[in-house]
């Protein structure tokens, strides 16, 4: 269950923050969606790992 939640808590943060950078960078299109994607599952994944650990040791 931990990991569920933080995943799409991580995965929303990443897409936001993810967006921001790759606007700023001056990315478009297929570059745009390929950065964002990568980096809302790598922001997904890292925060699911943590929340995951922080359930199983709460518990």
């Amino acid at each position: 269950m931990g990991f569920m939640i933080g995943f799409a808590v991580g995965m929303s943060a990443a897409g936001l923050f993810g967006t921001y950078a790759a606007l700023r960078a001056g990315l478009r299109g297929r570059e745009l969606m390929g950065l964002v994607g990568k980096s809302m599952l790598q922001g997904g994944g890292t925060f699911g790992v943590f929340m995951s650990v922080g359930t199983a040791i709460r518990c």
